[in-house]
């Protein structure tokens, strides 16, 4: 039986998730409609984006496949200038713009043309006012919609997502981009990439701007330190697009196994302060080998102690500012959700502090880091001088105060107490076995309403209690025959077993529970912000829902005119929103970071604020005030108010967009009107 469950396990953990293949179902017909999308990709001009997106659309051509040039700019490259001789070009739409004539891309003209291939050179390139499109990127999605193939360059500085870098690397802001959604959306990418001397050679030569240009490029945009930067910036963004790649089949093909592309580590991080030497000694080690590294902490159904809470968080935020990605994951198999996250990431090497217990606990509880080895597989394990916590029985003892423990184990006493009693009254008329039923029940009552630790000690004693009141010889601690003692070594056994599952289940049941409400309640909420209208409203429905599922007081503050915070949504009026409070959410929302309790700036505050970060900047702040214990308030609970705070941060900066435009458009019919007047 156990060989045919595990078997059934296997099958199970194997198979291709459905709503992945129905995902990737939906988009390979949707794709199939579509034209494909390459992309020529370089770290800036000058590196042959353009000469080789020519040199493959000339092989093609030769091929017999139509390809007709839509614009290029040659930049008065003589060889790239050779390339298009002899091929057709697609004739340019002037837009005259005040006393300027500028060429632009004719979107009607190739739709109407509709070849097999089109070239567009610059994606990120911004179209001359009065064209269909305010972006080069938005005539190529037209033309992939109607099913035509695109071949395109875009240099690393215009994604969108690495503008900020690339910023800070070269002191130049650009101002055209693309989104990175577009990229995603390529089919094929193609890296063209030259070194850095050889970049800044073919400058001294006017091969990528004209002589009277290159000596201004050569001591700005293009220093040597820069150009470095920037190569380096586009090999790392096209190797993450083929990890990504990887991890997608890896998925969609169920892949168990960890393919060894590339080094990924993969940190445990615990509620001991011990753990933060295991996160710097893995960051040494990531930065040695120029690795990708995680943060990861299992979250278990016991509860932890406040001062526990702290110290996860204060791990993790500690890893998260040494430059780890922080994740947090739910499941009482701590070794199992390690594995099979690593496994999912595509780890290379798990990282985790060395156990300082006695052997005598390792004989008694098993060995976590043993059977982390054991379970990795091809992934390789690391351990390292740090944190005696990972080895920790769990769910043995709750973090609850000593003198609740003495009561619990009390009450536990107290239980078989009362299981003896009632068996003395059944003696003259059941057997033993029946007696023995009663005790367990004893047990199991004890594990649902007290917990694990209770309920082992229940079992002990219900064992000693069963020998000493109703085995020969009666009332001594003493086993006359065989029989009795494996009856004895049955009981302790069951007992132990059965003491687990009924808190294990309602612990199951609770999460279950909880999860299934804060869905709901995300679901309700982007429902009902739909059909809202308004900042002032939406705000007012993300307070009510975040207020209900959090239970706790919550204020919602939009800035007026002057810039200064107001409540404009309340769930009732016990929320401290004194002085002092009022300081901490304007810098939460000047800064665009949390800020307040639980956390690590201005933690005397009595509430935690949280901005409402839309994309160009905060648009509001959420307050939340929250009387139940800390532990209460950290892992699931701040990830479901970051992603309330983010679904209402998006829903209000919509509002006020659609607004904006909305006074612009009303703003241009009267202009004619007062022009007139």
């Amino acid at each position: 039986m156990a060989r045919v469950r595990e078997l059934t396990n296997i099958m199970t953990d194997t198979r291709p998730d459905p709503d992945t293949l129905l995902e990737r179902a939906k988009l390979e017909e949707k794709r199939a409609t579509q034209g494909l999308l390459r992309i020529y990709f370089g770290a800036s001009a000058g590196v042959g984006k353009t000469y080789a997106m020519l040199q493959s659309a000339s092989v093609l051509s030769e091929n017999g496949i139509d390809v007709i040039i839509g614009i290029v700019e040659t930049h008065g490259r003589k060889e790239t200038e050779v390339l298009l001789t002899g091929r057709e070009v697609l004739p340019p739409r002037i837009v005259e713009h005040k006393t300027t004539r500028i060429r632009e891309f004719d979107l009607d003209a190739a739709l109407f043309r509709r070849p097999q291939l089109i070239l567009i050179d610059e994606l990120a390139h911004t179209n001359a006012p009065g064209s269909r499109n305010l972006k080069r990127w938005q005539d190529v999605m037209e033309l992939l919609d109607a099913g035509i193939d695109v071949y395109t360059t875009v240099n690393v500085q215009h994604v969108e997502s690495l503008n900020d870098v690339v910023a800070k690397i070269t002191g130049v802001i650009v101002r055209e981009t693309i989104p990175d959604s577009v990229v995603e959306r390529a089919d094929e990418i193609k890296l063209i990439d030259l070194p850095t001397e050889d970049l800044l050679e073919r400058l001294k030569e006017g091969k990528v701007y004209r002589p009277d240009l290159s000596d201004w490029a050569a001591q700005n945009f293009f220093r040597k330190g820069n150009l470095a930067a920037l190569r380096e910036l586009s090999l790392r963004a096209t190797a993450d697009r083929v990890n990504k790649q990887v991890l997608t089949l890896k998925r969609e093909n169920s892949v168990q196994e960890t393919w060894p592309t590339t080094e990924r580590f993969l940190v445990c991080v615990g509620a001991s302060p011990l753990s933060a030497r295991v996160v710097r000694a893995a960051r040494r080690m990531a930065i040695n080998q120029r690795a990708e590294w995680i943060a990861l902490n299992v979250q278990t159904s016991t509860p932890l102690s406040d001062a526990s809470c702290k110290q996860v968080a204060a791990n993790l935020s500690l890893a998260q500012g040494l430059g780890a990605e922080t994740i947090t994951v739910k499941g009482d198999n701590i070794v199992k959700q390690i594995v099979d996250y690593a496994r999912e990431r595509n780890v290379s090497r798990v990282i985790i502090g060395k156990p300082t217990h006695s052997r005598w606990m390792e004989r008694l509880f098993g060995s976590k880091v043993d059977e982390l080895v054991r379970e990795s597989g091809d992934i390789d394990v690391s351990v390292i001088k740090g944190d005696p916590e990972l080895d920790r029985p769990q769910g043995l003892f709750s973090a609850v105060p000593a003198s609740d423990i003495w009561k619990l184990y009390c009450e536990a006493a107290g239980t078989v107490a009362m299981c003896t009693l009632a068996c003395r009254g059944m003696r003259p008329y059941f057997d033993s076995g029946n007696l023995l039923m009663v005790y367990l029940l004893g047990v199991v009552l004890v594990s649902a309403c007290l917990g694990r630790g209770p309920s082992i000690f229940a079992s002990v004693l219900s064992v000693a209690a069963f020998d000493y009141f109703f085995v020969e010889p009666h009332s001594a601690f003493y086993v006359f025959n065989s029989r009795d003692l494996v009856t004895l070594l049955v009981m302790l056994t069951v007992g132990i077993l059965f003491s687990a599952l009924p808190g294990e289940i309602q612990r199951q049941a609770d999460a279950a529970r909880q999860r299934e409400r804060r869905t709901a309640a995300l679901y309700s909420m982007s429902r009902e912000m739909a059909h809202a209208r308004g900042s002032t409203h939406l705000l007012e429905i993300a307070v009510m829902h975040i207020s209900g599922v959090l239970e706790a007081d919550v204020i919602g503050l939009l800035p007026d005119k002057i810039g200064k915070l107001k409540i404009v949504a309340k769930s009732s009026d016990a929320f401290p929103f004194t002085g002092n409070e009022q300081g901490v959410a304007l810098w939460a929302f000047d800064v665009g970071h949390m800020a307040g309790k639980s956390t690590d700036t201005l933690p005397g505050a009595q509430a935690t604020y949280l901005p409402l970060n839309g994309k160009h900047g905060p648009v509001g702040v959420i307050g939340v005030h929250q009387m139940k214990p800390l532990h209460s308030f950290y892992f699931e609970q701040m990830q479901l108010l970051d992603a309330f705070a983010t679904q209402a941060a998006l829903a209000i900066e919509v509002d006020n967009l659609t607004e904006r435009s909305k006074q612009l458009e009303i703003g241009a019919r009267l202009t004619p009107e007062a022009t007139s007047c």
